[in-house]
């Protein structure tokens, strides 16, 4: 019959509340990470992903006009006024999510998009699609955080937890 020598039920007991201690540091750590750098990072990373593509729509407008003749397809809607839209709404959500200004309103035509060319051009793109959709739902549903125009010009509160369940706001706030 192996043992381990040198290691009784009660140590490896202490082992293991030891190593939950150092999980649980770690974890209180990471959880004061600011989660308005968060917040920045995804209006980033998805500003980038659509304004990218919406550049690239502008630069080749004649090719644009052919891929959403014959590729992109949409139905009920011509191709012209499928591209301006598209391009539209890429540059513009973009900017604005890049700004963080109208943040909430600017993931509602990008989801709209993503939804669109998901059910009708790329389905297969679904991996891609649920990430994108993830961030811009997040965005919309948490805000743009507070490195944002949002929240210097005062469209979003500085504790919207607080005021979403009817918590007093603390003195001094000017979250209302």
């Amino acid at each position: 019959m192996a043992t381990n020598a040198g290691i009784s039920p009660a140590g490896s007991m202490i082992g293991a509340t030891g190593s939950r201690a150092r999980i649980a540091a770690v974890t209180s750590f990471l959880e004061r990470f600011p989660l308005s750098v968060h917040q920045l990072l995804f209006r980033w990373a998805i500003a980038g992903v659509f304004f990218r593509t919406g550049l690239q729509k502008v630069r080749g407008w004649e090719t644009t006009i052919a891929l959403f003749s014959d590729e992109y397809k949409l139905p009920g809607l011509p191709p012209e006024i499928a591209a301006i839209m598209a391009s539209s709404f890429e540059l513009g959500c973009s900017t604005l999510l890049m700004l963080g200004l109208a943040t909430r309103l600017a993931t509602l035509p990008l989801l709209g998009m993503i939804m669109t060319i998901q059910l009708f051009v790329y389905p297969q793109a679904w991996p891609e699609h649920l990430v994108w959709s993830s961030i811009l739902v997040f965005l919309l549903t948490r805000g743009p955080g507070a490195l944002s125009i949002d929240r210097l010009i005062g469209l979003e509160s500085r504790c919207p937890r607080r005021r979403r369940h009817g918590l007093p706001t603390p003195i001094g706030s000017r979250a209302s």
